[in-house]
This record gives C-alpha cells, sequence and structure tokens, in this order.
C-alpha cells in the first residue's frame, strides 16, 4: 500500500528547500494571502478614527462628486462626504453586523443541533420540522419578510438573517452528533454517569468545532453578501451611517460623475468575501487532508510506476 503522503502532496514552492509537502499544513500560499487581505481591511476599519482625518458624516457640498485627489484619496460623494473615510466605517458596520448575524446562528443552531442528533425522537422530529420550514422558503425572500415585521435597520437585518442561518447550522452539528454519539467515548462517559447535557457539550461538541469553524467562516461571507444585499434595497442599514451595501446603492447613480463611489465599496465587498471563502477552502483541507486536490492521471501513472519498481527491488 502506498503512504498517504506519497498519494496527496504538492509541488514544493522552494524546492532545495522543502521536498515534500506535509497533510494538513495550514500556512499555504492562498491562505496566506487571504489572511493578509482580510487582515488590512480588519486593521483599516479599526483604526479608522485615527488614518481618517474626516468623519463618515462630515458634509461639505463644495466637494459634491468631487473625483480623487489629494483631499480625496477615493473622491467625495453626492453631499461631499469622503468616500475612503465612510468606506473604512463602512466596513465596521459590515463586519460587526456579519459577525453578529452568525453569532446568533451559533448560539441557536448548535444546541438546537446537539438535542436533535443526540436525543432523536420526539426532539429531533420537531426541531427537524421547524428546520424544514424554514428551510423551505429563499433565505433573503424569508429574511425581507422577517425584517418588515421587525422594521427596517441593521438589528432587525441580523437578527433576521440570523434566523435563517440557525436551520444550516443545526442540521450540520445534528449530523456531526449522529456519527459522534455512537462512538465509545461517548459510551464510557455514559456509563461513568456523566449527565446528557456534559456529554453533548464536553465531550461531543470539541470533536466538531473543526466542521463548524469552517462552516462558521463560509457563513461569514454569506453573511456579507446577504446584509450587503438588504442594506442596497434600503431594509440594513439607514442613513447617514456608513454601509458597503447602502454606499453601493448611492454610488450606482453617479456612475458616470465618479463611477468610484460604487467601485469602492463593491470591490471591498468582493475581496473581503473571496477572502473569507479562501480561508474557509484552507481551513477545511487543514482540518480534512482527504479533500486535497487529487494528482492528475498522468502524475497517478507516474506514482503508479514508481511504486511497482520499488516493489521490485524489494
Amino acid at each position: 500500500m502506498a503512504k498517504f503522503s506519497e498519494i496527496f502532496w504538492h509541488k514544493p514552492l522552494f524546492p532545495g528547500i522543502h521536498k515534500k509537502k506535509q497533510e494538513g499544513r495550514f500556512f499555504t500560499v492562498p491562505m496566506v494571502l487571504s489572511m493578509l487581505f482580510l487582515g488590512l481591511i480588519i486593521l483599516c476599519c479599526i483604526l479608522a478614527p485615527a488614518i481618517s482625518p474626516y468623519s463618515p458624516t462630515e458634509q461639505n457640498l463644495q466637494d459634491s462628486l468631487a473625483l480623487p485627489s489629494m483631499k480625496h484619496l477615493l473622491g467625495a460623494d453626492k453631499v461631499g462626504r469622503d468616500l475612503l473615510t465612510r468606506l473604512f466605517y463602512g466596513g465596521r458596520t459590515t463586519l460587526l453586523s456579519a459577525i453578529g448575524v452568525v453569532a446568533f446562528s451559533v448560539a441557536a443552531g448548535v444546541p438546537l443541533g446537539l438535542v436533535s442528533g443526540y436525543y432523536g425522537g420526539l426532539a429531533d422530529a420537531v426541531i427537524g420540522r421547524v428546520c424544514d420550514v424554514v428551510l423551505a422558503f429563499p433565505s433573503l425572500l424569508l429574511a425581507f419578510v422577517l425584517v418588515a415585521g421587525f422594521g427596517r435597520g441593521m438589528f432587525s437585518a441580523v437578527v433576521a438573517l440570523g434566523i435563517v442561518y440557525v436551520p444550516m447550522l443545526a442540521r450540520l452539528v445534528r449530523s456531526l452528533t449522529l456519527v459522534e454519539k455512537n462512538k465509545t467515548y461517548v459510551e464510557a462517559a455514559g456509563s461513568i454517569g456523566y449527565s446528557d447535557a456534559r456529554i453533548m457539550f464536553i465531550h461531543i461538541l470539541p470533536n466538531c468545532v473543526s466542521t463548524i469553524t469552517v462552516q462558521i467562516t463560509l457563513d461569514l461571507a454569506y453573511a456579507i453578501l446577504d446584509l450587503a444585499s438588504l442594506s442596497f434595497l434600503g431594509l440594513g442599514v439607514q442613513p447617514p451611517t456608513a454601509d458597503w451595501g447602502a454606499m453601493l446603492d448611492e454610488g450606482r447613480n453617479f456612475l458616470l460623475q465618479n463611477p468610484l463611489l460604487a467601485l469602492a465599496p463593491g470591490i471591498a465587498i468582493i475581496v473581503t468575501v473571496v477572502a473569507l471563502n479562501i480561508c474557509s477552502d484552507g481551513l477545511h483541507q487543514y482540518f480534512e487532508p482527504v479533500q486535497r486536490k487529487l494528482p492528475s492521471f498522468k502524475q497517478a501513472e507516474k506514482q503508479a510506476e514508481r511504486r511497482k519498481r520499488k516493489e521490485g527491488v524489494a
């Protein structure tokens, strides 16, 4: 039998230094680049008051729709607010709101999934049917309905999207719990006399954290897109608060005068979402090396020939 490392391998960045890539390597080139982009975006959002000389709500009608210059590096919007400043502060709003959506879904979805998978029976049936009802609606459409019921605003948007994301995470945790609860360590913990809550949260949940972490990273990207969609339609952040989705909606009306008004928040959304998706994929490959890209047909043939030669020599 061939070793795992002989089948799943990557071409090294510096062949003279590293001969073979190890399984479960975290700091790959795509992962490092995506983390650098995310770190830069987060750092700019955190340090926005220090690096920007303007307020996100400061208006100057003399600079209305100003083009990029030394005074306004990315230009100004229709009421003379600095675009770069609003981009930084809008990132704060968008990222914090996305984290709120994911935190809400984790707080509700993880316990529901654990209870559903561990107990089964009536609890599983009730939780499963509720999740089916929520998943039967398109996610954004259901979010629109919930926001209409709760009222416009970022808090309502966060709660609405959090409710939409709960069933997906609950189903994932349920499937992981169904696998884990039949293992020996769970039976041993039950035979010792540990309570069901201790077994679920202290023993089963830590063994599900890796997969949940990958899903959370992916949900962050989806949350940013969905929040931007709600703000773009006027259901999320309300003026004058800066938000990438709301800025995209404002800028689309002035594409001919200053295209950056729409391009800047659009590019920020794209870069952030792509970086989060790459991080999610990198985490998946780090936790599950089996999911790495398989070798090509020619590479597999060469590896088979090498194995035959080794077996012949042995």
